[in-house]
């Protein structure tokens, strides 16, 4: 049988995953922006688990909170820039047109850069860091019960949430409701992970799946963002030179294609997400607990 793994232990590793690439953050690495808003939601997982005030609980989560926006914001222009790069390398799409594109993917990326520098600057996560590093050390004590129960009461909850968003997402095209799916997917992810780690255990096939329709839905999320951005640049491009305006066009045109057959990709995925749900909602956590007291 696995050995499990302490609440303290899981909380640390996160953190140093979380200031691992602090140093690279200001000079704009890529990767290191990533990483660090990856292990921001991760911190934010841990935190209904651990021993603090509701109010210190809040603020601490709005922090971490505002510190995954602005990275996000950051990261989220990085992408559809590498989206741009694929379209120009693809040959289907008039060069001039993606160049406006990228132009003005370019300036917002360097005001959002700034917003993050300003923001969130590296003392600032190095302080929510030795925060949580104390909270840390005052639950080393944290019984493995106590710990598992509120794993599963976490893992629960976020499985009773996503199958509410996907059940009303059902299987029309909306992007708002697509969107609380992914969310809803990326939670339970983190939330399964953590419990996963928490016993000593490896990777399931439902997670492994969960990973595959987060990945799915994040492209098809990072697509209809590219179309929102295109529409922007094609209002203004349309009074300066129609051609590329009809250029622009085409390009939408094909991306919301693009979206489309994903989200039929996803449609074919909703039973097999539902199935992980009931299997680790609420439903399930309350049989699991009777076959416990009955044992």
């Amino acid at each position: 049988m696995a050995a499990s793994v302490p609440l303290d232990t899981l909380l640390h590793k996160r953190l140093e995953q979380f200031t691992r690439m602090l140093h690279a953050l200001e000079g704009g690495d890529l990767k290191a922006i990533h990483r660090t808003r990856v292990a921001s939601r991760r911190l934010r997982a841990v935190l209904p688990l651990l021993e603090m005030e509701r109010s210190a609980a809040r603020k601490m989560d709005r922090r971490l909170r505002r510190v995954t926006n602005r990275l996000g914001e950051v990261r989220e222009l990085d992408v559809l820039s590498r989206l741009v790069d694929e379209l120009n390398e693809s040959g289907h799409h008039d060069v001039r047109a993606l160049r406006q594109v990228r132009a003005s993917i370019a300036d917002d990326r360097s005001r959002a850069h700034r917003r993050m520098v300003e923001d969130v600057p590296p003392g600032e996560l190095k302080r929510i860091a030795t925060k949580l590093d104390k909270v840390a050390d005052r639950g080393k004590a944290h019984a493995e019960r106590p710990l598992r129960l509120a794993l599963e009461v976490h893992v629960a909850r976020c499985a009773s949430v996503l199958a509410q968003a996907v059940e009303e997402a059902g299987a029309l095209y909306l992007t708002d409701r697509v969107h609380s799916v992914r969310i809803g997917v990326k939670k339970l992810r983190y939330a399964m992970e953590l419990a996963a780690e928490a016993a000593g255990r490896k990777s399931t096939a439902d997670l492994r799946m969960l990973k595959r329709v987060q990945s799915l839905l994040g492209r098809l999320h990072d697509l209809q963002v590219l179309v929102e951005r295109i529409r922007h640049v094609q209002a203004t491009a349309g009074r300066v030179d129609l051609t590329i305006w009809h250029e622009l066009d085409a390009i939408t045109t094909d991306l919301e294609d693009a979206c489309r057959r994903l989200h039929a990709r996803f449609v074919r995925d909703r039973a097999a997400v539902i199935a992980v749900c009931e299997r680790v909602g609420p439903k399930a956590r309350h049989e699991a607990a009777d076959r416990a007291e009955a044992s």
